[in-house]
C-alpha cells in the first residue's frame, strides 16, 4: 500500500514518517510549508497517482493560534481536508484526518464517546467539527481520529510564561488527557497497518493518553521536568487564554482499542521525550505561543 503523509515542519510529521518507513509500506512525504498561499486546485501535481491512503498529519491542537488567525485555521482545518477528501473520492483513495477534543464544548459531565456530536466552543473546534461532517459526507473510506490535548503545547506554554515570569497560571477546573507526539504517531501507524491488511474499519475514533488530569496538575508535572527552569510556581488560576479551554476535554478511547488493538499509554512516561522533541524541533512554535 502506498501511503502519502501530508505534514508541516512540526515534530509529528517527522516522527510519523520515521515510524512508517520502518514498515513494509511504501511511504511518500508531502511537505506543506506555507499552506496559506498553497493552491488547493493543484492537488493533482502534489499527490502520486498510485496513492492508496492519504494521512493528513497536520495536527491543529492549539485554539489560541486559531483565534489569532481564523483565516489560516479555516484553510488548514477545513479547506485542505475537504479538498483532500474530494480528491481521494474521485480516485478511489482513502483519507486519515486528524481532529481533536475541541469539537466538544466541555459541558458534558462524563467523558465523551466517539459518537457524541460536536458542540464546539471555539474557532478551532468549530472548523474541525465542520471538517468531520464534510469528510463523512464526501468520502466513505475515511478515518477521523480525534486527539486529546497536545502535551507539547502545554510544555511550550509553561516555557513561554517562565521566560518572563516565575508564576504560571493554570486552571484546576479544566480537565483533559494529554497525548505525546511519539504516542500519536504510534497510534496512527497502527491504524494505517490495519488498513494495509484490508480491514474495513472506516469511521470516527478517539485517542488520548491514559489519565485524566487538570491543567493545574499538568503544569506541576511539567515544571518538575529536568530542563524546565527551576523556581517556577504553578498557581490554580484562570488566565485569559484559558477561556478557550473546555472544562471537560476527556474522551473514552475504547473504540480504537476494540477495533485496532491500540491501548492507551500513560502520557507521563513520555514527558521527557516530548520536551526533547520540542528542543530538536528548534522550539519553532515557541515564538508564536502567547505567554499571557
Amino acid at each position: 500500500m502506498h501511503v502519502l503523509v501530508v505534514h508541516d515542519y512540526g515534530p509529528l510529521g517527522r516522527v510519523l514518517l520515521e515510524r512508517l518507513r520502518k514498515t513494509s509500506l511504501q511511504v511518500s512525504p508531502l511537505l506543506i510549508s506555507e499552506l496559506e498561499t498553497a493552491d488547493l486546485t493543484a492537488l493533482d501535481g502534489w499527490i502520486p497517482h498510485d496513492t492508496d491512503l492519504i494521512v493528513n498529519a497536520l495536527w491543529l491542537a492549539n485554539p489560541e493560534v486559531a483565534e489569532q488567525d481564523p483565516e489560516a485555521t479555516h484553510k488548514v482545518s477545513f479547506s485542505l481536508p475537504v479538498a483532500l477528501a474530494e480528491y481521494a473520492r474521485d480516485r478511489n483513495m482513502a483519507l486519515l484526518q486528524l481532529s481533536s477534543c475541541y469539537v466538544f464544548d466541555g459541558r458534558k459531565q462524563s467523558a465523551y464517546i466517539a459518537s457524541n456530536p460536536g458542540q464546539p466552543g471555539n474557532e478551532l473546534g468549530n472548523w474541525q467539527w465542520e471538517c468531520e461532517q464534510a469528510v463523512r459526507t464526501l468520502l466513505p473510506r475515511h478515518i477521523i481520529l480525534r486527539t486529546g490535548w497536545s502535551l507539547g503545547r502545554f510544555i511550550r506554554k509553561v516555557q513561554s510564561v517562565a521566560a518572563c515570569s516565575d508564576v504560571v497560571k493554570l486552571p484546576g477546573k479544566c480537565h483533559g488527557q494529554p497525548v505525546t507526539v511519539s504516542d500519536l504517531s504510534r497510534v496512527i501507524a497502527a491504524v494505517v497497518q490495519q488498513i494495509d491488511c484490508g480491514a474495513e474499519v472506516w469511521g470516527t475514533y478517539q485517542y488520548a493518553g491514559a489519565e485524566d488530569i487538570s491543567l493545574y496538575e499538568l503544569g506541576l508535572a511539567i515544571t518538575g521536568l529536568s530542563g524546565i527552569p527551576g523556581g517556577i510556581r504553578v498557581v490554580d488560576e484562570m488566565p485569559a487564554w484559558a477561556a478557550l479551554e473546555p472544562a471537560n476535554a476527556t474522551m473514552i478511547c475504547t473504540k480504537i482499542r476494540n477495533t485496532f488493538g491500540v491501548k492507551q499509554l500513560p502520557w507521563r512516561s513520555g514527558l521527557a521525550e516530548e520536551l526533547e522533541l520540542l528542543s530538536l524541533n528548534g522550539d519553532r512554535e515557541l515564538a508564536d505561543e502567547p505567554a499571557s
